[in-house]
C-alpha cells in the first residue's frame, strides 16, 4: 500500500452530500467492532442506516468490504461513506482556517515524519460525537496541501498537552506499533484528591467501555474488561490534594481518570468520574478545567536518536497549583518549556 492516502475522495453524491473520508484506526480503537466505530464517527446517523451502509459495501477497511461485526486493527484505513448533510455533520466542513493557523503556534516539535503540539484544553482531538471539528480538522484546514495528517493517538477534549500527529502513513504505522509495544513513553501531570502517600504505585485494573443511560461514553473497571495499567507517582502532597505524575502503560479511553477515581483519588475538575463536592470546592477557589495535562512524550523513530518533547502547563493551572502551596521548584519542571528534542 502507498504511504500516502488521500484524506477525502469526492464522490458523485450530488448537492447536499459530504465527501467520503478515510479514518485511520488508532491504538485506542484496536479490536473495536466496525459498527461501534461508525457510531462514533457518524453519531447522528441511525444505527439501522449504518448497518445498511455496511451491507451495501459503502464502508470499507483497507479497500475491502466488511461485515458489521468485523473487529478493527490499529493502522487500518476505514472509508466513511458520503451521507446526506442533513443527517450527520461533516467534522471538517466547519473547521475555521484562522483557528488552524493559530493552532500552528502550539507546535512543539516537527520533522518530516510527525509533529507534536500542545493541545489546548477544551478542544477535541478530532470532530465527531457532536463536535464539529477538532485539532486534526484545524490542521488540515491550515495545511490544505499536506498529503497525510493523521492522529497517532487521542487526548480527551478537556485534557491538554502533547498530541502526536503523523505526516506519513509509514510514520503512523510505526507510531501505532510503538504504542502497542509500549515503546512510546507518555507522562502526565494531574492534581488528585487526597494524599498519595504510598509512593510510586502500579494500578492494574481492566477497563470496559460503554454508554451511560444518557448516551455519553463511560468507562468502568470490570473483570471482563481490557488490560489497563497506569503508574502513579506523587510530586507534592497537600492536606486535601496531591500533585502527581501518571504514566499510562496502555492506551485505554479515559484510563488515567478512571484509575484515579477507582483508587479514591479523583482528578480535580473531572465532571464525569470525579467527586462533585471536591470539584465544587476547587471551582470556588478558581479551577475552571480538568487538571490533567500530557506533560511529555518520548518518541523513538527508526534510525534516529530518541526525541523527548515537553509541553508546559498553562498559566491558569500553574497559578492554581501555586495557590494550593505546591512548591515552586516542583512547578518549575513544567514551566517554562524545555528545548524540544533533548532527552
Amino acid at each position: 500500500m502507498s504511504d500516502r492516502l488521500p484524506e477525502t475522495v469526492r464522490t458523485a453524491g450530488g448537492p447536499g452530500r459530504t465527501p467520503a473520508r478515510y479514518v485511520t484506526v488508532d491504538a485506542e480503537d484496536d479490536g473495536r467492532r466496525i459498527d461501534n466505530f461508525l457510531q462514533s464517527e457518524l453519531p447522528d446517523v441511525p444505527r439501522g442506516r449504518l448497518y445498511r451502509l455496511v451491507r451495501r459495501g459503502e464502508v470499507r477497511v483497507d479497500g475491502a468490504r466488511v461485515r458489521a461485526g468485523r473487529r478493527l486493527r490499529a493502522g487500518e484505513a476505514v472509508r466513511i461513506p458520503p451521507v446526506a448533510a442533513s443527517e450527520p455533520h461533516d467534522p471538517g466542513r466547519r473547521a475555521a482556517p484562522g483557528r488552524g493557523l493559530r493552532l500552528e503556534e502550539e507546535i512543539l516539535y516537527e520533522d518530516d515524519q510527525l509533529l507534536v503540539l500542545n493541545k489546548p484544553a477544551g478542544l477535541a482531538a478530532h470532530g465527531g460525537s457532536g463536535v464539529s471539528f477538532g485539532v486534526i480538522e484545524l490542521l488540515r484546514a491550515a495545511r490544505p496541501r499536506a498529503p497525510c495528517l493523521q492522529l497517532a493517538h487521542r487526548l480527551d477534549r478537556d485534557t491538554s498537552g502533547c498530541l502526536i500527529v503523523a505526516k506519513r502513513r509509514s510514520a503512523l504505522r510505526a507510531l501505532h506499533e510503538a504504542l502497542r509495544g509500549r515503546a512510546l513513553d507518555k507522562r502526565y501531570v494531574a492534581l488528585v484528591g487526597g494524599s498519595l502517600t504510598a509512593g510510586r504505585r502500579r494500578v492494574d485494573l481492566p477497563l470496559d467501555r460503554g454508554r451511560a443511560s444518557g448516551g455519553e461514553r463511560r468507562v468502568r473497571v470490570s473483570r471482563t474488561g481490557r488490560e489497563s495499567v497506569t503508574e502513579l507517582a506523587p510530586l507534592a502532597l497537600g492536606d486535601e490534594v496531591t500533585l502527581a505524575e501518571a504514566f499510562p502503560r496502555t492506551g485505554r479511553t479515559h484510563q488515567i481518570r478512571v484509575h484515579c477515581a477507582a483508587l479514591g483519588h479523583p482528578i480535580a475538575g473531572d465532571e464525569r468520574y470525579g467527586d462533585e463536592a471536591f470539584n465544587l470546592r476547587l471551582r470556588r477557589m478558581g479551577l475552571r478545567r480538568l487538571f490533567l495535562h500530557a506533560a511529555s512524550v518520548r518518541i523513538e523513530e527508526p534510525g534516529r536518536s530518541p526525541v523527548v518533547v515537553r509541553a508546559p502547563l498553562d498559566r491558569a493551572l500553574i497559578a492554581f497549583a501555586s495557590r494550593l502551596a505546591v512548591p515552586a521548584h516542583v512547578l518549575a519542571r513544567f514551566h517554562p518549556p524545555s528545548e524540544p528534542g533533548s532527552p
